[in-house]
């Protein structure tokens, strides 16, 4: 794949201020979490990453919401001889506004193991994939996706390396983990498609 897809719009309020999240290359990063509402009445508490710079030229008074650009991004953390799948939301422009909320996703990407379906105990139909979407330099980065109904039944019959397009929002989860300290209250963010497609390319 020569292109990369992979975009992200939200609209949602400011849960508090932005705080400093790290340096690279001597550029300084700010991160915050964004609450974003469904149309259900659920809120989903979605971490966004940016620059300095885009995150000083906000201007408070133009509106009470910030409207997010970007991409979403994974990063390994490792702690105690385990891995931790970070999801964030990396920003290349955020502008403050009003407006109905909003969270759009677009990414695309091999899956990078098998499909993973099963049903609910009502019945209901699910998929959980991983997507590698691609990064510029060789990078990708692996988010997990989850198809419902027909979408997932589509989607079940791939296979690793098959290429999918997915439509859908960026959704945040509470699970609890049980540790041998005791449970732990723990957020997961996913993908939750609306639409598919498959492209039938391989990577």
């Amino acid at each position: 794949m020569e292109h990369t897809t992979n975009s992200i719009t939200l609209r949602g309020s400011l849960v508090a201020l932005p705080q400093f999240s790290h340096e690279n290359h001597g550029r300084s990063f700010y991160r915050f979490t964004l609450e974003v509402p469904r149309l259900s009445g659920a809120v989903d508490l979605l971490p966004v990453i940016a620059e300095a710079q885009i995150v000083e030229r906000l201007d408070p008074t133009a509106g009470s919401l910030l409207t997010v650009t970007g991409q979403i991004r994974s990063h390994n953390q490792r702690a105690e001889n385990a891995r931790h799948l970070l999801i964030f939301v990396f920003a290349t422009d955020i502008v403050v506004e009003d407006g109905e909320p909003i969270n759009d996703v677009i990414v695309e990407g091999p899956l990078c193991r098998e499909p993973n379906f099963r049903r609910t105990p009502l019945g209901r139909e699910i998929c959980d994939v991983m997507l590698a979407v691609p990064r510029a330099f060789h990078r990708a980065d692996y988010l997990p996706c989850i198809l419902w109904g027909r979408t997932a039944q589509e989607v079940s019959q791939c296979h690793t390396r098959d290429c999918i397009r997915i439509y859908g929002r960026l959704q945040s989860r509470i699970y609890t983990k049980l540790l041998e300290s005791g449970p732990e209250e723990r957020t997961a963010y996913e993908i939750s498609a609306l639409t598919a497609d498959i492209l039938q390319e391989e990577i």
